[in-house]
């Protein structure tokens, strides 16, 4: 596979994001049908994903699964507020009908999964339509240490349609290019640390990494038990608070803590050291950001700092133990014949070296193919210290400071594709939060020099609630004084 340069031509837009709904759910509706919808968002996919390159399979079933929820709605029976509504789902993901690949050629060729992950069946059971899959960093950017994001070798290279020689980040690079490009404007990522998060900041669109737990891990191509899980990747924070509603079984509607501006009883840290100071830029947009969350009356409590988590060797220590565990469960329940274990994943890449291995190694893979299990005491120990260091680092600096929410800036502007050398990551605000299986949000802020970035909002287990609140507190002052987010041209960045 050779690698081609984007074209520096811009791309007609034919359909532009509606600022006046920007806060709010646009359902189908018997004057804009599940059909309609559908074929416009196939057509917009033939028009631009040449460029982007976001959608890896497209579903064959989306019309005439559309056609028959539209005729559900025609009957009287509407299943939910997202009935008939597209979503893409990344391709980590089991979806019956579907293949399901993480990126890789090894599962490219093999059966599809026999049954939807659970949070497919939810997505079914809502009304929603599953548009297609979209393309990722291959098996969620944990096979080789100097890999690029948005590369998988059977999706190829995804691209930030704000910057089409720029990364769109990972390991859920698809869902998020795919939001900003207007492809759909709901979309399924995971993440194990960034994964969400880092694509919805460069791409511009709101990603939420829930609790561990809170949705099931059932059916996802693993990496950690203890880190991964699936989210919401959408246009605005309320379309998230209303598929996470959907994702986690309708128990709870997260749509009603999308309820104004007003934050006058809210406490929020700031974190400072190594969470800022790479980034200008981004720096000078979050420091607007906490202005307009001051301006909405909440008590900002800055210059606060969270523990150094831990070293990257106890990270990897609990990721590569899980990693050679959970990848075995998890191909044991795809169709015999094909790999069964890490090792045999391995094999095939480097049987398959000209096209899985032309870009990056699989050290990652093989240190994980090396480790005894789960009671090794130094995973043990590993998975202690990370989890202490994260969980800890969090709720002390809450209840110390009496706060609801922390809030950072989320990822450096988008950095440039770099197949040769592997990505250009700055820093990030994700890592206590993966060590601690604890939620974070991240909401788009402003643009350095046209490209997007965002601020990410964190707490402890189980405050997607607040943090829903405070990101739509956020969101809808920032489009009153600055206006609509701008939407991408679909150019390379000079």
């Amino acid at each position: 596979m050779s690698f081609t340069a984007g074209p520096t031509r811009s791309v007609s837009l034919t359909r532009q994001p509606d600022a006046a709904n920007s806060g709010r759910i646009v359902p189908v509706s018997s004057t804009s049908s599940s059909v309609a919808l559908v074929e416009e968002l196939q057509g917009r996919i033939r028009e631009v994903d040449q460029l982007v390159n976001a959608v890896c399979t497209p579903n064959p079933a989306a019309l005439t699964d559309a056609a028959r929820l539209d005729t559900e709605r025609d009957e009287g029976r509407v299943r939910s507020p997202l009935h008939g509504v597209p979503v893409l789902v990344k391709d980590n993901i089991d979806t019956a009908g579907l293949s399901t690949t993480a990126g890789s050629l090894a599962l490219a060729d093999q059966p599809p999964p026999p049954e939807d992950a659970p949070l497919v069946r939810r997505l079914r059971e809502a009304g929603c339509v599953i548009l297609g899959k979209t393309n990722l960093s291959e098996w969620a950017n944990f096979r080789g240490s100097a890999s690029s994001s948005g590369w998988s070798a059977y999706g190829g290279l995804t691209r930030n349609p704000y910057a089409l020689n720029r990364s769109a980040g990972g390991s859920s690079s698809g869902s998020g290019a795919a939001v900003a490009a207007g492809l759909a404007d709901y979309a399924i990522g995971t993440e194990t640390n960034g994964s969400i998060v880092c694509p919805a900041a460069l791409n511009g669109v709101v990603g939420l990494k829930p609790t561990v737990g809170l949705i099931s891990q059932q059916g996802i191509v693993p990496i950690s038990h203890s880190q991964d899980t699936a989210g919401p990747m959408t246009k605005t924070v309320t379309q998230t608070a209303a598929l996470l509603s959907v994702l986690t079984g309708g128990h709870t509607d997260y749509t009603e803590y999308c309820c104004g501006t007003d934050l006058s009883n809210v406490r929020i840290g700031v974190p400072r050291g190594p969470l800022w100071g790479y980034s200008t830029g981004l720096d000078q947009v979050t420091e607007r950001a906490l202005e307009l969350l001051s301006q909405c009356g909440a008590t900002l409590v800055d210059h606060l700092s969270l523990p150094t988590p831990g070293g990257d060797e106890d990270q990897l220590q609990v990721l590569s133990h899980e990693l050679k565990v959970d990848m075995a469960a998890y191909l044991a329940t795809r169709a015999p014949g094909g790999p069964r274990t890490l090792d045999d994943l391995i094999a095939f890449n480097n049987d398959h070296a000209d096209q899985e291995l032309q870009w990056f190694g699989q050290e990652l893979f093989e240190r994980a193919a090396a480790t005894e299990g789960l009671d090794a005491p130094v995973y043990v120990a590993a998975r202690l210290t990370a989890l202490r260091a994260g969980r800890d680092g969090i709720d002390n600096l809450l209840r110390d400071n009496q706060l609801d929410a922390l809030v950072s800036p989320s990822y450096s502007p988008a950095w440039a594709i770099d197949l040769v050398n592997g990505d250009h990551v700055l820093g990030s605000s994700s890592s206590h939060a993966a060590l601690a299986g604890y939620p974070l949000l991240s909401v788009p802020s402003g643009t350095v020099a046209g490209l997007p970035v965002g601020i990410t909002i964190s707490g402890t287990a189980r405050s997607e609630v607040t943090l829903i609140r405070l990101a739509h507190a956020f969101e809808t002052a920032r489009i009153v004084a600055d206006g609509p987010f701008p939407t991408p041209e679909f150019t390379q960045w000079v």
